[in-house]
């Protein structure tokens, strides 16, 4: 039976990310062979797959207007598509005698980063906790560094792998600041992971897929999607438009509202707010959508949680920004993805309509 304890225990392995010649960070995902260095045992869940990337929607010329990029090394080979992609399987790993403290795990003379140092405090950043107050015997942790970072990648990945986490043992994740959403979709998804910044963990199951979207990985989307929209049902209608308004990395489009205006006014899409309405509230606006748009961001996940295989997602992408991210998550659930690059002014950057209403009939 798996436990948690209330059991003191002092360890300083918090100060060690300190000291020169010791301090190892990895990551965390993404760590497969360092992983594998220091499991008891390793095993595969899931094989992996091949699949190949489809051409994104797009009109003559965007790709030219493309100043700078964001995790997207060749915007064009990756909209282009065509390329072929090695989906690499889902592994397991069982480590034994794990501390975790203050957003870190720490083994041996490793530390693996579980949350960005934004989310921690001066105080504690400088100061982790020598006592321990929570010992537990089989943990499993879901979570990433990337998805406690980003939340569409939270969506996406660690949220599919809670199930893998909830099939080991007891889901762990470090006691980060929630997203404003976070603690919703949680109820939704059925996610109930034990919160901590000072834990032992006598035994601890980690995974890793290296960033591949396999079929397994797949199937556990969808069935997040299908445990939302059973919640959410759907009813068809034109399309939703998610306002990012200046939310997260700050990337202004100084004409978002005017093109969401437009878009509801000649083809009846529905407009939602990130920072105004609740997750159920985007959900059941995003349900049923043949086509989700807005600008590249997070905050669009919020509609591929529900789009059925078959409908489409046009982004605004920035100029001096431009990130393929959320193609990938479109491609593995068969989703149609678009994009209009946008016209620098300034710092910012702003949409013509006439080419989002001629890149809309290619999705259509």
């Amino acid at each position: 039976m798996d436990l948690i304890k209330k059991k003191i225990r002092f360890s300083p392995i918090g100060y060690t990310r300190y000291l020169k010649g010791i301090k190892k960070c990895h990551s965390m995902f993404r760590e497969g062979k360092v992983l594998e260095s220091l499991a008891e045992k390793s095993w595969e869940i899931a094989p992996g797959n091949t699949t190949i990337s489809p051409k994104a929607y797009f009109l003559d010329g965007q790709l030219e207007r493309i100043t700078g990029t964001a995790y997207t090394d060749d915007p064009k080979a990756v909209m282009y598509g065509g390329l072929v992609i090695k989906q690499e399987p889902t592994r397991a790993y069982a480590l034994k005698d794990i501390w975790m403290i203050n957003g870190f795990i720490y083994k041996n003379v490793h530390n693996f980063r579980l949350h960005p140092f934004s989310q921690i405090s001066n105080k504690m950043n400088y100061f982790p906790p020598v006592i321990i107050d929570t010992e537990i015997d089989n943990a499993a942790i879901y979570s990433s560094s990337e998805g406690n970072e980003f939340f569409g990648l939270w969506l996406t990945d660690d949220c599919s792998n809670y199930a893998l986490a909830a099939a080991e043992g007891i889901p762990v994740t470090s006691n980060i600041i929630p997203y404003s959403h976070m603690l919703e979709y949680e109820s939704y998804l059925e996610m109930n992971p034990y919160r901590s910044n000072a834990a032992y963990l006598k035994k601890a199951v980690f995974f890793d897929d290296n960033w591949s979207n396999n079929q397994a990985k797949h199937e556990r989307f969808s069935a997040n999607r299908n445990k939302l929209l059973s919640l959410f049902p759907e009813t068809s209608h034109p399309g939703v438009f998610i306002l990012r308004r200046n939310s997260g990395i700050s990337r202004v489009m100084l004409n978002e509202i005017e093109i969401a205006e437009q878009l509801r006014e000649k083809y009846g899409f529905k407009i939602v707010d990130v920072n105004q309405h609740s997750a159920a509230e985007i959900l059941l606006a995003c349900a049923g959508a043949k086509i989700l748009t807005g600008i590249e961001g997070s905050h669009l996940f919020h509609g591929l949680m529900v789009l059925e295989p078959g409908a489409s997602v046009l982004v605004f992408q920035p100029p001096n920004r431009f990130s393929g991210v959320i193609k990938i998550t479109a491609d593995m659930e068969n989703i149609k993805y678009g994009f209009v690059v946008g016209i620098q002014k300034e710092e910012n950057f702003y949409i013509n309509l006439e080419e989002v209403e001629r890149t809309l009939e290619l999705l259509v």
